[in-house]
């Protein structure tokens, strides 16, 4: 094989969809801006280590000149976080995302562009026939997930039927089913699916979180706690109820 061709096959660039949380700015206030942040990340520091964000200035209209990007873009990595991008949002946000050395970058969702009608063809083809959906894979762990585990069950529901211990962490694309104690964290849904929903025979978590909706311990009320309970999203909106 030349080297020409090795350097060519060296690598590959592929599309993909991917799940990215959208960090609205609502505040030109840069000091109140870096002390909700820092607030935020300190309530689940591992929930944000690594999250993949998108700014979006749109709230702030013009003045969203007054903030430094840079700087911004600094303390949100210093967090752990990645940023990506800007939302596009008018021309104000053009130039916010120049000057912190970012890209725009549209979020997913947005609906596509009408197309103009086109005559059709006349014999068309018969389609062919729809393939048979694949059944969704369940992850089963039977053993209890220690401190320090991370359980992740990729395009599917997770099933543990022992405890989640704190410090130990269970992630789903799908539904999460503990038929133990939560004690760690667990987030279902999360690739986006907001039909997602988490299980419990006893929750005292020190996070729960469903397509990137969280709440941490402090924030489960004592009517909650210990219980055997059902959480899903209704609206951005995070839902305790009892099984």
């Amino acid at each position: 094989m030349s080297v020409e061709a090795t350097r060519v096959s060296a690598l590959e660039f592929k599309g993909r969809m991917m799940t990215v949380t959208v960090l609205r700015l609502l505040t030109a206030q840069q000091a109140d801006l870096l002390d909700s942040l820092a607030a935020r990340v300190a309530e689940a520091p591992e929930f944000f280590r690594g999250l993949p964000v998108l700014l979006d200035p749109e709230p702030l209209g013009e003045a969203v000149a007054g903030l430094d990007g840079e700087a911004l873009c600094q303390a949100l990595q210093a967090h752990g976080l990645v940023v990506l991008g800007v939302k596009p949002a008018g021309d104000e946000a053009g130039a916010f995302a120049s000057a912190a050395g970012l890209p725009l970058i549209e979020a997913s969702g947005r609906e596509p562009a009408p197309r103009k009608a086109e005559p059709m063809p006349e014999a068309a083809p018969a389609p062919a026939p729809a393939p048979e959906p694949q059944p969704t894979r369940s992850m089963l762990i039977t053993q209890p997930v220690r401190s320090g585990q991370q359980v992740y069950a990729r395009g599917g529901d997770l099933i543990v039927t022992s405890m989640v211990s704190a410090g130990a962490e269970v992630l789903a694309d799908g539904h999460i089913h503990i038929y133990g104690a939560l004690k760690g964290r667990a987030m279902a849904g999360v690739q986006g699916d907001t039909e997602a929903r988490i299980f419990c025979a006893r929750l005292d978590p020190e996070l729960v979180s469903i397509a990137g909706q969280y709440r941490v311990s402090e924030h489960i009320g004592d009517d909650e706690r210990g219980k055997n309970v059902q959480i899903y999203l209704e609206g951005d909106s995070l839902k305790v109820a009892p099984l």
